[in-house]
């Protein structure tokens, strides 16, 4: 294999559709450090919540997490892109008006109020594991805050992306899933993250490889030498991806690094 950085999606890509890492990555996973590759999970989900998920000898010692506004690398958080508090306030007003529920997060914790519904509840569970509710989020407008995660029950680029989006015009306003919306800084995105990654490690454009399958993901497969979107992935990821993996259902991911590698 000629790639020196792997830049992974989870959710949709990586992950299976309840989203547990195949049992079978992590072979695949162990083979490829003992090459001297670099692999680096790439997401919207917090960092720790990354960290969670590839405990003790499965750590890949990169994370490039909150869609690429916190990157994680040897040891400790290597970079983090702020968000402008006058855009908070102004998101934590519109999402009031338009009663959506919004996550503010910062490297560390993500905040919510105690009034989010039962549904974002549980999505919190799964890509939040630091968390702590405040009564007002105006109270933590002015943290470190690297992104914003708006969560609707709704079709989220039809329903909450038109609002969220005049309310940032001057952020990074991405589609992250069905259900959400993510605001970062307009220096921010898992592109960026993994262009400075890969210029920390002295790696070429052209042997990153990535994987992803929705529209936060559009960057960071423009970043890479070779970009595989998922046979699931959403119609514009699957335009300007080079190839087209197997679909997470059929943990497509460890199927083409498995072809890779020669395993």
């Amino acid at each position: 294999m000629e790639f020196r950085l792997i830049a992974l999606d989870m959710d949709g890509t990586l992950l299976d559709p309840e989203g547990r890492i195949p049992d079978t990555f992590w072979e695949v996973l162990t083979e490829a450090r003992s090459r001297g590759i670099a692999v680096a999970p790439a997401s919207g989900r917090q960092l720790a919540t990354l960290r969670s998920m590839f405990p003790g000898e499965h750590d890949p010692g990169t994370f490039i997490a909150e869609n690429g506004t916190c990157v994680f690398h040897e040891g400790g958080i290597v970079s983090t892109t702020l968000l402008n508090p006058t855009i908070v306030r102004s998101v934590i007003a519109a999402c009031g008006e338009e009663e959506l529920d919004l996550v503010v997060c910062t490297p560390d914790v993500a905040y919510h109020l105690p009034t989010v519904s039962e549904t974002t509840r549980t999505e919190l569970q799964k890509y939040y594991v630091s968390r702590e509710q405040v009564p007002d989020l105006l109270d933590v407008a002015d943290a470190d805050v690297i992104k914003l995660a708006i969560f609707t029950s709704h079709d989220a680029e039809e329903y909450a992306y038109p609002p969220l989006r005049r309310a940032a015009p001057d952020a990074n306003v991405v589609v992250s899933g069905a259900h959400w919306v993510d605001i970062m800084s307009a220096e921010a995105g898992k592109g960026r993250a993994l262009t400075a990654l890969a210029e920390e490690l002295g790696v070429e454009k052209h042997e990153i490889l990535a994987f992803g399958d929705y529209l936060n993901d559009l960057e960071l497969l423009q970043a890479a030498g070779t970009a595989y979107a998922m046979e699931n992935a959403h119609p514009e990821i699957r335009a300007i991806a080079h190839h087209i993996a197997p679909p997470n259902t059929e943990a497509g991911v460890v199927t083409v690094l498995r072809g890779m590698l020669g395993m």
